[in-house]
């Protein structure tokens, strides 16, 4: 069983999650910027379904990206050097999250809700979410979205229109992210395309001790600049 939040309930301990469904841990509470910001700094996210309550979880492992191991496949390194295409960011935040709430071939629905959609737009506008994007002949080709605390970065969904896109915006958001000295990308669930850019599990109680340093960094709400010279 997992506890029903009601407003200003706390959350549970992490380490209270399931194992099945791995890191399921509670429900309900909504999704206003002061809850969200609470669950990632517990290392908690929302993440359901159209017609579902919002559910909360912290899975054992975790996925994790330390930008200093970001690896780059040779074609990819080829494309960056083309630079056919313009990195921007907090550009278009609203319209990226569109379109990674899009429909994708062989899946069925999305988990990026109208409400999920509004919440992280009220994050954007707060400063604690941000965008990367890649525009090629002046079209928004690719992109992702997350929220930064201190020196974490959470990312939450890519999505791309034209071949490399969204990889060319997670390249530029490692590298500038390793300028800038946070510590570490948090990428939720094992996926095959985040391992080949060098993201791996590592263990909640791991994942936990470096966030807790990480999340207390100083903060800073401004709007995001990416830097011209991360691939020269």
């Amino acid at each position: 069983m997992i506890p029903w939040l009601q407003a200003g309930d706390p959350f549970p301990p992490v380490e209270r999650a399931l194992e099945e469904p791995n890191g399921l841990l509670a429900a309900g509470a909504g999704l206003s910027v002061a809850r969200l910001l609470q669950a990632y700094e517990n290392g908690i996210f929302p993440w359901y379904s159209e017609g579902q309550p919002v559910l909360w979880w912290s899975p054992d492992p975790r996925m994790v990206l330390f930008p200093p191991e970001l690896r780059i496949p040779r074609t990819l390194r080829k494309r960056l050097a083309k630079r056919d295409y313009e990195v921007r960011a907090d550009a278009a935040f609203e319209e990226v999250i569109r379109a990674c709430a899009a429909p994708r071939p062989g899946q069925e629905g999305t988990w990026i809700t109208g409400d999920m959609a509004a919440a992280y737009a009220r994050l954007h506008r707060g400063g604690h979410a941000h965008s990367v994007e890649v525009w090629i002949a002046g079209t928004l080709a690719g992109g992702l979205y997350g929220v930064a605390l201190g020196g974490m970065y959470y990312g939450e969904s890519m999505f791309t229109r034209a071949p490399d896109a969204s990889k060319i915006a997670l390249a530029h958001l490692v590298r500038q992210l390793e300028r800038w000295k946070f510590g570490m990308i948090d990428c939720q669930m094992k996926t095959a395309h985040l391992a080949r850019f060098g993201a791996r599990e590592i263990p909640r109680a791991e994942f936990m001790r470096k966030l807790r340093e990480l999340v207390n960094y100083p903060r800073t709400t401004r709007k995001w600049r990416l830097d011209d010279d991360l691939f020269d």
